[in-house]
């Protein structure tokens, strides 16, 4: 599976999570979360149709940030039990696999 694949993966999660967020009204939380967890498949995928690897490499490190982002709502969320402990815990796991596989390939880029 490629990082793209799986971030995909992820924001179809979130976008569920977004949803139970709406129905408890809280729309704002709803976009924030949504909005964060396209970012990083969006930013893989904008990266991808970089010229250079170093410009490709900035995307990636974009993509790696709102990561960081979606692990800080999550736990949030968990935090207001907006989202059940387990379900936090399954989502960070796959968050931070998502950060692992990002760096990764960013220093297979070989760039500074």
């Amino acid at each position: 599976m490629t990082i793209w694949q799986h971030a995909i993966e992820i924001a179809h999660q979130l976008a569920d999570i977004a949803d139970e967020l709406e129905a408890r009204k809280l729309f704002r939380y709803a976009e924030q979360l949504r909005g964060a967890a396209l970012s990083v498949s969006n930013n893989i995928a904008e990266g991808s149709g970089s010229t250079s690897d170093k410009d490709f490499a900035n995307f990636l490190n974009i993509a790696r940030r709102s990561c960081f982002e979606l692990a800080n709502m999550t736990i949030f969320f968990a935090q207001r039990s907006y989202l059940p402990e387990e379900e936090a815990d399954a989502v960070l796991e796959k968050v931070d696999h998502e950060c692992r596989m990002l760096e990764s390939f960013r220093k297979k880029l070989r760039v500074t």
